[in-house]
């Protein structure tokens, strides 16, 4: 097999390419994403439960056009991403003195659940000031935590 191009684990010899380039000529009018189904259904890639791979037959039509082996159409539209304009978690003033104690001086400390709390605000907070990642929304089922000392 004459490797040319490699996505994701997918290689693709001249063939390959040259069908691709048929499929885009044949579909002047088709935007990207009908493209990307067209060519999963030509080459039956599918997902494990039966659904097309388009958004990864998409990936690497955009992969071969940046690479010069495809023409791909001009984007028909850019749907809205609501996690590209989110605001930024907001500052919340704490008092952070320092204190000269031992942790066992600290003592009782309170490991608290703060999700869906008022108190997870702060922690978004928290993190996003003094965690050099900052704070980014987490994905599925997560947990926070804060930890409280008493430092009397």
């Amino acid at each position: 097999m004459d490797k040319t191009f490699t996505y994701r684990g997918k290689s693709l010899n001249k063939e390959n390419i040259e069908f691709i380039n048929r499929l885009i000529a044949e579909n002047p009018d088709d935007s990207r994403r009908k493209l990307s189904v067209k060519l999963c259904e030509a080459w039956n890639w599918v997902q494990k439960n039966g659904a097309l791979r388009d958004m990864v037959a998409r990936g690497l039509m955009l992969e071969l056009h940046r690479a010069g082996h495809i023409p791909l159409p001009a984007k028909k539209c850019s749907p809205n991403n609501p996690f590209v304009n989110r605001k930024k978690t907001p500052e919340i003033t704490i008092d952070q003195t320092s204190l000269e104690k031992t942790v066992s001086q600290l003592k009782p400390l309170e490991f608290r659940k703060v999700r869906r709390t008022p108190y997870e605000k702060l922690c978004d907070s928290l993190i996003e000031q003094h965690h050099y990642l900052g704070y980014c929304q987490p994905v599925g089922e997560h947990l926070k935590y804060i930890i409280f000392a008493d430092p009397a």
